[in-house]
């Protein structure tokens, strides 16, 4: 992302990835993962939340938080016009006990040391906030800094901290191996074109099959999932 999008280009961004194209090859786990934070989201009993988007210039899932949010903050290291603090997620300007919910999604694998962000989010968050994170599996390498991939062991030991957590798959090992397939061959595809091609022929049906397989045989075997998400409750 350019340092130069408008508001409404930023948002059209997260709305991209909250309601993602048939012909993005992430369809699959951005789908899961927006049916896992609403179910989680609406199971809060807090309103007029003080919220902490940890690496939140794009910001997909604020919406799901309706007319409860009284307060919502975004750190990171990069600006959009949605950012409100420049920060590292290791060193949060920001008291104990500052927030009741915090979202993290798709930040940790960039950070050398995952767990300092954690316990830096642990100590922001009041006494019975909550963490919303999410985390790849599975994923080429897509940034010269990006350092993990996260098993559900090592989500758990990360928040291990935290007095309950909720730790789910973004679909099973089916739907991770259809999603790889679908990144790879529009992320190896030479020339570029043939990569844009791709995305609108054989993503979508790669897409629609793996949606159809989780109805058809509901395999929990979590072995090849692509993401896992994660509901923690300090």
């Amino acid at each position: 992302m350019s340092f130069t999008e408008t508001p409404s280009q930023v948002q059209d961004i997260g709305r991209d990835r909250f309601y993602p194209s048939l012909t993005n090859p992430n369809w699959l786990v951005l789908r899961k993962r927006r049916e896992l934070f609403k179910r989680w989201l609406g199971g809060l009993p807090q309103q007029n939340l003080s919220v902490l988007d940890v690496g939140g210039r794009i910001q997909p899932y604020r919406c799901l938080l309706g007319d409860r949010c009284n307060r919502y903050v975004a750190v990171d290291l990069r600006t959009t016009p949605l950012v409100n603090v420049i920060a590292k997620g290791q060193q949060l300007p920001f008291g104990d006990a500052s927030f009741d919910l915090v979202f993290c999604t798709q930040v940790l694998e960039y950070v050398a040391e995952p767990q300092l962000v954690v316990n830096e989010i642990h100590r922001a968050l009041k006494e019975g906030g909550f963490l919303l994170v999410s985390v790849p599996a599975v994923f080429p390498r897509d940034s010269d800094i990006e350092y993990w991939r996260f098993l559900p062991s090592a989500l758990g030991h990360l928040l291990a901290g935290f007095s309950h957590v909720d730790l789910a798959s973004e679909g099973n090992s089916l739907t991770g191996l259809i999603r790889t397939l679908s990144v790879c061959l529009v992320m190896f595809a030479r020339p570029l074109l043939l990569g844009k091609i791709l995305s609108f022929t054989v993503v979508p049906v790669l897409n629609i099959l793996g949606a159809l397989l989780e109805v058809l045989i509901p395999v929990s075997d979590d072995r090849f999932t692509a993401n896992f998400s994660a509901l923690a409750r300090k």
